[in-house]
């Protein structure tokens, strides 16, 4: 592959994506590989490079894009091959794929397969590993949509711009930084190897999407339960999955981050037949999930300091003390009170509330699965748990022992 010395600078690139309500929508990786593609097979069919190009959309529009790349990697007469490529812009969505070159290599295929158009994936692209994303084990890792918008926009192309009917097209996808992005991403833990996933069901990407971040956690759960595990770990942050690995022996594809999902997760457990969920989190998400509110987002519910007051007045905190607690303005300043005075009894009720209230949740679901919790400090300490199995947590001791806590 040759080097490329005309690149587009972001300024230009950004044009591609609409306002609105404030802020910039943006384009999903399925329709810079879709685009992309439509501008090589135009190339390879008229033999001019292509700077813009415009597809259609599943959500019901055209989008221009404009190229990064087009360029011929192979000029063997019989065996030409077309490299065009768009730099995705996530608008202002914070993704991981944001500023990635998405790459379609074509070339004609003189035996295609009945549909015309043959997918590939190339350097950047991962490949499924495991059974429950739905793409086939083996596979480039490209989903349904953007696999449609691809075929559609390369024979768009090819009829516009004469391909005999009895040749066929290779699409290979390929992301240069793809290895490189994809460990900002949780594609290992789906079995997802080797790169990222070309993806997207509308083909615009909504900033702050909470609509895509509960997909990805069903999509975790679902990879999870067809691998049979049984034991998945909600976690609500970052810090406070890694801290469950030093607590719980699981395999990698138990732990979802489920962030303000936590109630929808708990449901697609049930939804998938998997046994038992731990939820783990720190002070302030348990205590708007202990009082029952399982999205949890802070703009949704503050964190309520004289409901934490009162419960630790329930594990004997004194007056004076409960009116110190219940005037802190955070789950962190709360908790650092609870410790410097030895109130580490009202982090286990509140877990086991927890609990509890994840079996209000699911209603008549609730005997299908156990739930436990899970509460951290930002440190990594352990402060309390819960369950609702009279068997206990099967904990890990620091010895590596199993414990039920």
């Amino acid at each position: 592959m040759s080097q490329d010395t005309s690149r587009t600078p972001e300024s230009d690139y950004s044009k591609q994506t609409v306002r609105g309500k404030g802020m910039r929508t943006g384009y999903t990786t399925g329709s810079c590989a879709a685009s992309a593609a439509k501008a090589a097979v135009t190339a390879l069919l008229t033999g001019e490079p292509v700077s813009q190009v415009t597809i259609h959309l599943p959500v019901g529009r055209d989008a221009d894009f404009t190229l990064n790349r087009c360029e011929w990697t192979d000029r063997t007469p019989g065996a030409e091959k077309v490299l065009c490529s768009v730099i995705k812009d996530g608008g202002d969505d914070p993704d991981a794929t944001h500023g990635a070159e998405i790459c379609a290599t074509v070339w004609v295929d003189p035996n295609p397969p009945e549909e015309r158009v043959t997918i590939k994936g190339g350097v950047g692209v991962g490949t499924v590993t495991f059974p429950g994303t739905g793409i086939p084990v083996g596979e480039p890792a490209v989903t349904r949509v953007p696999r449609r918008m691809i075929i559609e926009s390369a024979l768009e192309a090819a009829k516009a711009n004469g391909l005999e009917g009895g040749n066929g097209i290779v699409v290979e996808i390929s992301v240069p930084t793809g290895e490189e992005v994809a460990l900002k991403t949780t594609n290992a833990r789906l079995g997802v190897l080797g790169g990222i996933s070309i993806l997207g069901s509308t083909g615009v990407v909504q900033p702050y999407s909470t609509a895509a971040w509960r997909a990805s956690v069903n999509l975790a759960i679902d990879v999870a339960a067809t691998n049979d595990v049984q034991h998945m770990v909600l976690a609500t942050g970052l810090q406070s999955e890694a801290f469950t690995k030093e607590h719980l022996d699981l395999p990698d594809m138990a732990y979802v981050g489920v962030g303000i999902f936590s109630g929808a997760a708990l449901k697609r457990c049930v939804a998938r037949g998997i046994p038992r969920a731990t939820h783990v989190g720190m002070v302030g998400k348990f205590s708007k999930m202990a009082e029952g509110y399982f999205v949890t987002h802070v703009a949704g519910n503050k964190v309520d300091t004289t409901f934490l007051a009162d419960l630790a007045g329930k594990c004997g905190a004194s007056e004076e003390l409960q009116k110190e607690m219940a005037a802190t303005t955070s789950g962190r300043h709360f908790g650092e009170i609870a410790l410097a005075n030895n109130q580490l009894s009202l982090f286990s009720l509140m877990s086991q509330m927890v609990c509890d209230e994840s079996h209000k949740l699911l209603g008549d679901d609730a005997d299908k699965l156990i739930v436990d919790a899970l509460c951290f400090d930002f440190d990594g300490t352990l402060l309390g748990h819960g369950t609702t199995s009279p068997a206990g947590i099967p904990l890990v001791s620091a010895s590596g022992n199993q414990s039920n806590g």
